[in-house]
């Protein structure tokens, strides 16, 4: 027993320490956005897809297998009708090989493998995606933690206000009903916590999702967090075409369709095959022969070359339309940036005015009637009443600034996109 007690104080030193290990950490918005980047697992299937047209690319500029044959060549089917050894036929064998023409294979594999690029392409434009959906759910969890703390600090107020009731109420200074309002209000505040509390819950889950972590991994957010809007310099479209992932995603698409049409053109260049024909005469007055062959395709005899073509110049009709659409997304994006920007600022000053104007004016409301219900001079009801203006307030600002953050993620979302 002695020897258990001796190490007590040891214990509630380190207990301290214990503690605070097992604290959830906290992630700031950049950490988190860091680890979708990094281990999100849909954004590491764009990158297998590339490697694998990589893979597809190295493939196409490999040749036919050569064919072999072994057989008989101008072989009688009777024998007896042979006159002469020379009339016996021959074994013959085959080796047949095709020899692609190595301008349509390398543009062939430059083709492909711009695929990979517009797959990297692909990933910038959902991770843009993913960046916007993170920063709302941050955003959400964010306020929640702000409503939870309005409403707790109110809850402090109403829970003075109901021991006073009830202390009041032995010397009939006050009514029972005055306590079971402000239990009422109390629940209801509760309520009103246990929901935000679920808001957080639902956070955290998604966010642990895209961060590709178990979902009820425990974290904690930084709640110092103040989201700023950065307003662009220009919305010219040349500014936007150089930041819009989808912009990038399109031209790496155009790209890719513009190296299929260089691989078209190939199309008209021909291409070879060889054989050899070795022969073994079955008479023995025969001499052993040979057949050596080369052969080329006209790719442009009329017939053939309708097809190529006909290719061409669809693809180069697809690409002028997606030109063409390129730039009317560029432009319907700048009015779009344009409108947003105001529609931030307007909802800045709004949220400035009911914070320095309209939050103030009912504090001071809530602190006077206060004042008198403490020296007897106000009915509880009406200060319930000033503290119910104040607290709904409080609520509206912060739906207020929460549309406003997700304002500003919809506007990076469309900068960026």
């Amino acid at each position: 027993m002695k020897r258990i007690t001796k190490y007590i104080p040891l214990l509630l030193l380190l207990l301290p320490g214990i503690g605070r290990a097992q604290e959830a950490p906290v992630l700031p918005l950049d950490t988190v956005l860091q680890r979708i980047d990094r281990n999100n697992i849909l954004l590491q299937s764009y990158q297998l897809k590339a490697e694998s047209f990589r893979y597809n690319a190295d493939a196409a500029t490999a040749w036919m297998a050569p064919m072999v044959g072994v057989g008989t060549f101008m072989t009688p089917y009777s024998r007896k009708m042979v006159m002469d050894d020379r009339d016996k036929g021959s074994l013959m064998l085959q080796i047949e090989q095709d020899i692609p023409n190595p301008a349509k294979l390398q543009a062939k594999k430059r083709y492909i493998a711009s695929q990979g690029d517009v797959e990297r392409a692909g990933r910038a434009v959902t991770l843009n995606d993913f960046r916007a959906q993170a920063k709302r759910l941050y955003y959400n969890w964010l306020v929640a933690r702000q409503r939870i703390a309005v409403l707790e600090e109110n809850d402090k107020i109403m829970r003075t206000m109901k021991k006073i009731e009830e202390v009041r109420y032995p010397y009939n200074q006050s009514q029972l009903g005055g306590v079971f309002k402000a239990n009422a209000k109390i629940e209801e505040n509760a309520n009103m916590v246990r929901m935000q509390e679920g808001t957080i819950a639902k956070a955290r889950a998604w966010l642990n999702s895209l961060m590709n972590m178990p979902g009820n991994t425990p974290f904690e957010i930084d709640s110092m967090l103040v989201p700023a809007f950065d307003a662009a310099a220009s919305y010219d479209t040349a500014a936007l075409a150089t930041v819009r992932k989808d912009v990038f995603k399109m031209d790496a698409t155009i790209r890719s369709m513009q190296l299929n049409i260089t691989s078209m053109q190939r199309e008209k260049k021909p291409d070879f095959r060889i054989r050899f024909d070795h022969m073994r005469p079955l008479g023995d007055m025969m001499p052993k022969a040979y057949s050596a062959m080369g052969m080329v395709s006209i790719p442009i005899a009329p017939w053939s070359s309708k097809m190529y073509k006909s290719g061409i110049k669809a693809m180069q009709y697809d690409i002028q339309a997606m030109e063409k659409e390129r730039a009317a997304m560029l432009q319907e994006t700048q009015g779009m940036l344009y409108g947003m920007q105001y529609e931030i600022q307007t909802m800045q000053r709004r949220v400035t005015a009911m914070e320095e104007k309209i939050i103030p004016s009912l504090r001071q409301t809530l602190d006077a009637g206060f004042l008198n219900y403490q020296e007897n001079k106000l009915a509880l009801p009406n200060v319930i009443d000033a503290w119910e203006a104040l607290t709904m307030m409080q609520l509206n600002v912060l739906d207020e600034k929460l549309k406003l953050y997700e304002m500003i993620v919809d506007y990076e979302k469309e900068l960026y996109r």
